[in-house]
């Protein structure tokens, strides 16, 4: 048996998730505008994460470029966690090429809320993998 990276949308459709929705564009801050701000007034607006490893994204900013493209910043856990910037393409395909469990797509917690801070996030409090 092989599995193929997809699972049931919100809409009860098969096929992948939707990683970005109007209400999370419209609470996503413009890129660098909290440059420099306490972590502790930095919401993290979404979080996204591998099921299958342990790799989860935190989004405390986001836009689009000139190219459509979405661009976002915030915390990377992975190996390593940092702050760094990473795009909507780069989620959506990084599962492209491999097949078995680990294809399984990049997902939205859908739990995750819009109460949680980055310096809870650092913290390991609200929801880190």
């Amino acid at each position: 048996m092989e599995i193929r990276g997809t699972v049931k949308a919100e809409d009860g459709k098969e096929g992948r998730m939707k990683l970005l929705t109007k209400e999370i564009t419209a609470r996503l801050p413009k890129l660098r505008s909290q440059d420099g701000k306490d972590p502790k007034d930095v919401k993290v607006v979404v979080k996204f994460f591998d099921p299958t490893s342990q790799w989860t994204w935190y989004v405390t900013e986001g836009e689009q470029n000139e190219n459509g493209e979405w661009e976002f910043f915030g915390l990377v856990c992975g190996l390593e966690n940092e702050l760094g910037y990473f795009t909507l393409n780069e989620l959506e395909h990084a599962k492209d090429g491999i097949t078995g469990i680990r294809a399984l797509p990049i997902e939205r917690d859908l739990h995750f809320g819009f109460e949680h801070t980055l310096a809870k996030i650092i913290a390991g409090e609200g929801g880190q993998r």
